[in-house]
């Protein structure tokens, strides 16, 4: 994990998969601005991505894929539950 300061002043946290390629040369990586809500999607996004492309992998942060996922789950209710209410104002 990689953190960096973004433009705008706040913490841009990077993870990288030396393994897997994506986009042609590129390295996979998760890039997310912001303070502690960008940490988390970052962390939730490697875990996923260790969870399917590296189903053997022996990473301590694969303790959290509960949580990972409830706040996945969660996410896409408040997305459905956003959308539903923007179709009924239409």
């Amino acid at each position: 994990m990689k953190i960096d300061l973004g433009v705008d002043g706040q913490f841009v946290y990077k993870i990288s998969c030396t393994e897997c390629v994506a986009g042609g040369t590129r390295s996979w990586s998760a890039y997310r601005p912001g303070g502690d809500n960008g940490f988390m999607a970052a962390m939730d996004r490697w875990i996923f991505h260790l969870k399917e492309k590296h189903p053997g992998a022996d990473a301590p942060c694969l303790a959290f894929l509960p949580a990972a996922q409830q706040r996945l789950h969660e996410r896409r209710e408040k997305q459905a539950a956003s959308a539903s209410r923007t179709d009924d104002a239409t």
